[in-house]
């Protein structure tokens, strides 16, 4: 049987566990185990490499920054800080302040390069939507969206490291080549997301008291996750030389948590004894509670699915098989180079999973005699399908998160989404099509 098959049939076996209420964690650890063995591993090695996913620096290092994650989502969400925080956004939008918080809470949170960074602006986005006739599944897909407009470009993440390095591109040609998706994936959201329940928002005056320098207090220690990795990285690579790449991140990652929480205690002591000089009450929440909560334990155990999953597939060797596959059935080179990244992607579920394991054979694809094809052109077509099938990947950690934290139905985000998408796959075609007529 084809590695696509064994792939898609084993996709399809974990989302049918998932409807039938099986923990989706636990389902993605079994399609890992099933990928091994249908890939004519022994029994022992499959449970070796069952083992040492769980053993995975990265898998502990990661459910680590998620605790953080929640706590943080718990301080921004307090009444005080998120009434602060939203009317500051609507102020700073002015008669577009609604769409602003809306579109603007996950985007910002989209500048820091983390796994299941939707956690973060989840509750941002909630908060933001307060007052509107919406649905969970709209309000998730509202949060995905919105906080992945920048990894087409933005260099700080490892899947436009990846790409820059295998295309041989200036980084700053790479940037700009790519930029434009981020226009386009902002006016889709916009037109097909936001914009149709704009009417159901209450007046902007509404929003408009507030004090500024709380806000900046509330999302204070955001803006320290994100110093961080600016800081951070220089030293850890000092000091973890022989760590891999994602270990050096989510490293980072933590560290900047650990300081935003210094950052929470400090605020939420001074607001304390703010309120007590005025003779008022202030209850003391305890710091990381909120991250044991069975809602909390359910994120963190389809976290860890995942991460075995991936491992297992990785593992297993049919993604490369299946890549093979695809450019051996003599479909047109153009096509592959679209489906080969789109398949990457779905299947892995990050920008950097794709751009690693089919990138190679993309370029490689451009680089043959008559292919006809020029560098920016097979990069547009390439990236933007390669993103979607990320965006698509029902494993896909910040897809997962924010649909576990609004409660919403998989199947009913994908719809909201459907749209976006496409328009997304359509520039890119356009993309290709216009920089192959100018040889670019």
């Amino acid at each position: 049987m084809p590695a696509i098959a064994k792939i898609l049939i084993v996709f399809v076996g974990m989302l049918v566990l998932a409807r039938v209420k099986v923990s989706l964690g636990v389902a993605l650890m079994a399609g890992g185990v099933v990928l091994n063995l249908w890939a004519g591993l022994p029994v022992g090695a499959t449970l070796q490499n069952l083992g040492q996913a769980f053993l995975a620096a990265d898998l502990w290092l990661l459910l680590a920054v998620t605790v953080l994650i929640i706590e943080l989502g718990r301080h921004i969400t307090q009444p005080g800080n998120a009434d602060e925080l939203m009317a500051a956004t609507r102020r700073w939008g002015g008669r577009h302040g609604r769409a602003a918080s809306l579109m603007a809470l996950p985007a910002v949170v989209g500048l820091v390069p983390m796994p299941a960074g939707a956690l973060f602006s989840a509750p941002l986005v909630e908060k933001a939507g307060e007052g509107m006739t919406t649905t969970p599944e709209w309000r998730s897909a509202v949060n995905y969206w919105h906080r992945h407009i920048w990894e087409y470009w933005w260099p700080l993440y490892p899947g436009v490291i990846v790409a820059i390095s295998l295309f041989e591109m200036d980084t700053r040609v790479f940037m700009a080549v790519q930029f434009p998706f981020t226009l386009v994936a902002l006016a889709a959201g916009y037109l097909f997301l936001v914009r149709p329940h704009l009417a159901e928002a209450p007046p902007p005056e509404a929003a408009g008291a507030g004090n500024n320098l709380r806000a900046i207090m509330t999302i204070l220690p955001l803006l320290t996750v994100i110093g961080s990795l600016l800081v951070f990285p220089p030293l850890l690579r000092l000091l973890l030389p022989s760590a891999s790449a994602q270990v050096q991140k989510l490293s980072c990652v933590l560290l900047g948590l650990v300081l935003g929480m210094v950052v929470i205690s400090i605020d939420e002591f001074l607001q304390r004894r703010h309120a007590a000089a005025k003779g008022e009450d202030v209850e003391r929440v305890r710091l990381l509670a909120t991250a044991f909560k069975p809602k909390s334990l359910g994120i963190l155990l389809m976290l860890a699915g995942v991460m075995v999953f991936k491992s297992l597939l990785m593992k297993s060797e049919l993604l490369p098989s299946a890549s093979r596959e695809l450019i051996d059935s003599g479909i047109p080179i153009a096509v592959a180079i679209a489906m080969l990244p789109f398949i990457a992607g779905l299947v892995t579920g990050v920008a950097v999973g794709f751009a690693a394991a089919s990138f190679p054979l993309v370029v490689g694809l451009m680089a043959a005699e008559s292919s006809g094809l020029t560098p920016w052109a097979t990069l547009v077509l390439a990236y933007g399908f390669g993103y979607m099938g990320m965006m698509l990947s029902p494993v896909h950690l910040c897809l997962l998160v924010t649909r576990e934290y609004f409660s919403a139905r998989l199947v009913d985000v994908y719809r909201a989404i459907t749209p976006c998408v496409l328009s997304v796959a359509l520039y890119s075609l356009l993309a290709h099509v216009v920089l192959s007529m100018l040889g670019k």
